[in-house]
């Protein structure tokens, strides 16, 4: 099944502080959001990458492309409004490849992933694809490590942390289960892929994800990029 990546950048990095989006934040040399698209392109060079990204950030990273050398081939298609925005968009940008307009029944895969996690594993990018291509839909979680409370009000009580799992992405789906959920219109409910593909009926399967593939959205996340990228040095 062809494979197809959809990297969603579109946070304006106001957690991070200073003008400057988070996913344009440079890291080793290259901006966070090179990193992340060389990550996909080292693990398959056959998948295809579409960066989804505002239209008035795209000069900016063209020049970046440009300045830096992107090791990535990769399309560009326009953010929207919100996360579902963007991916919706991503998707209308591919649906004449991934849709059944030609008439053949062709089905992909197609990843969705936060264009502020360059440390996903190749391990953890095959197993979301391969899970994926066995059951229509998988995402990468993982346990969790911290004690839990939930809070009402005032009041607040403990809750089994063994119920519960921190979702990561790529999160992996046939092409036809995401296109047809994305029909849908938008709520506030939907905060990640696989809660619109759920609201559509489809059930989602779960992959181990790794504890490195973190989101940077705070200070404190680059300071362990930064570790991170020193480690493998």
């Amino acid at each position: 099944m062809r494979k197809y990546v959809l990297i969603v950048a579109g946070g304006k990095g106001l957690r991070m502080g200073g003008d400057l989006p988070k996913q344009f934040i440079p890291l080793e040399g290259k901006p966070i959001l090179m990193h992340t698209l060389e990550t996909f392109h080292r693990w398959d060079a056959s998948a295809e990458l579409i960066l989804v990204l505002p239209e008035d950030h795209q000069p900016y990273w063209n020049m970046l492309c440009r300045e830096i050398g992107c090791k990535a081939p990769h399309r560009i298609a326009n953010g929207g409004e919100t996360r579902f925005h963007s991916v919706r968009n991503g998707l209308q940008f591919l649906s004449e490849e991934i849709g059944n307009t030609s008439g053949r029944n062709e089905k992909a895969l197609v990843a969705v992933h936060d264009g502020v996690r360059p440390f996903v594993s190749s391990e953890v990018i095959g197993s979301c694809f391969a899970k994926a291509e066995q059951s229509g839909a998988a995402i990468p979680v993982l346990p969790m490590i911290d004690s839990l409370r939930e809070t009402d009000g005032n009041e607040s009580h403990p809750v089994d942390r063994g119920r519960y799992v921190a979702v990561q992405t790529p999160q992996v789906f046939r092409s036809d289960i995401l296109l047809k959920a994305y029909e849908q219109p938008f709520t506030p409910l939907f905060t990640d892929d696989a809660s619109v593909v759920e609201a559509a009926g489809i059930s989602v399967q779960l992959v181990p994800g790794n504890r490195e593939n973190i989101k940077l959205t705070t200070p404190f996340d680059l300071l362990i990029a930064e570790a991170l990228f020193s480690s493998v040095k």
